[in-house]
């Protein structure tokens, strides 16, 4: 224990902590710039550049720690501006992650920047030399920098938390922050002779803070990631899924050989809807049946929108009754809804493909729709009638 705790403290400590540190910004570099190639939003751009800031300045402290050379008073002044510029930099990027890039928050940025230009000033009109001075790693000059960070720790806190989906990971880096920021001034400015405790979580409480940050940038891409491919799998009005991955999943089980069916159900009227009420109305009344159609088929399939009004159900529950549920799906819109919709359904049988059993269900619909809408009919049952159903028209 005794020699994990040297490990951890002293010049070797300090060197192995930035070694981290940069090794963590390199992985969120390529992160961000693989995000920015496929979105182009600023704020990795914003990243970036604030993980190049963090790269910089602990490359020095790497510098200093193995070379064990004392700093310049000008150099440890410089590495604290580095350190508050990157903290400002990355908290409003992470804000822009998600939220819209705005006039606003580019003046709110430069006004918290400008705080690092008038710190170093007024201390330059109260003491000329405060900068002057033998190299030392323990420089007083710096505290109303690191007291300025957690100000800036307030700040974020009450003006950008509530607007970042991740709030406790987020609350949790700003009061992560704050307590290396409070050991630093303690270290630095409080005891003549910090204690290894001390140096010892001086050096890793940096490394879990870059690692919360790394987590919340790594969930927001894949919540982005997952929206991308949601969308690219749904359709936009219902959230049903599209007719391509519709096919692909009922391939996909009909290529298990598993007892699959499908319901194809129209909306009657819907053109006759969209011309007396308008688009508007037609759309919510769409959304209506499209969501009773997705909680009749939780547990037992997916639903998707083959086109249009038309919508459709793959049913994969060996023990759910097709014809049940069809016709539940139609009485509940008959009910609860303005209008009513045709429905048909066939299962699955040895040697049907995707396109086939969809279609026979389409048949089946059809069937509904031209013998007196608002009702269900089994594919099976069209088996044995001289003639079948040819769609050649869209009937209203």
């Amino acid at each position: 224990m005794s020699t994990l705790a040297n490990f951890f403290t002293g010049t070797i400590g300090q060197a192995f902590s930035s070694s981290c540190i940069i090794y963590i910004m390199f992985i969120m570099i390529l992160l961000s710039i693989r995000m920015y190639r496929k979105q182009g939003k600023k704020a990795y751009l914003y990243l970036i550049f604030g993980f190049l800031l963090i790269m910089t300045y602990q490359g020095i402290n790497i510098h200093f720690s193995i070379n064990e050379i004392l700093r310049a008073r000008a150099i440890s002044y410089f590495v604290e501006i580095l350190q508050t510029l990157s903290f400002i930099i990355l908290n409003l990027a992470i804000y822009q992650l998600y939220n819209r890039n705005s006039k606003r928050t580019v003046i709110y940025c430069c006004l918290l920047v400008m705080g690092i230009l008038i710190l170093p000033i007024v201390q330059l009109l109260i003491d000329p030399l405060f900068l002057s001075g033998p190299p030392t790693d323990h420089f007083a000059g710096v505290w109303p920098l690191q007291a300025y960070n957690l100000v800036l720790c307030l700040i974020f806190a009450l003006t950008l938390g509530r607007r970042i989906r991740q709030q406790l990971k987020y609350y949790s880096s700003l009061v992560l922050y704050g307590v290396i920021l409070a050991l630093n001034l303690l270290g630095n400015h409080v005891l003549t002779k910090p204690s290894a405790f001390i140096e010892l979580t001086h050096n890793l409480l940096p490394i879990v803070y870059y690692t919360l940050l790394y987590f919340i940038l790594f969930d927001r891409v894949v919540e982005l990631l997952q929206s991308v491919y949601r969308s690219s799998i749904t359709d936009g009005l219902t959230s049903l899924y599209n007719r391509r991955y519709f096919n692909k999943v009922a391939s996909h089980y009909i290529h298990e050989n598993l007892r699959v069916s499908v319901i194809f159900s129209d909306i009657d009227n819907f053109k006759k809807l969209n011309d007396t009420e308008g688009h508007h109305r037609a759309d919510g009344v769409l959304k209506q049946v499209a969501n009773i159609m997705t909680e009749e088929l939780e547990g037992i399939g997916i639903t998707g929108r083959y086109g249009g009004e038309e919508l459709v159900a793959l049913v994969v529950d060996k023990d759910a009754k097709v014809e049940e549920v069809a016709e539940t799906i139609r009485r509940r819109v008959a009910s609860e809804s303005i209008v009513t919709i045709s429905v048909g359904h066939s299962t699955l049988r040895k040697g049907v493909t995707t396109e086939e059993l969809v279609k026979q269900a389409d048949q089946a619909m059809y069937h509904s729709k031209t013998t007196g809408k608002n009702k269900v009919t089994a594919y099976a049952d069209l088996q044995g009638s001289t003639s079948k159903p040819d769609r050649k028209t869209r009937l209203g």
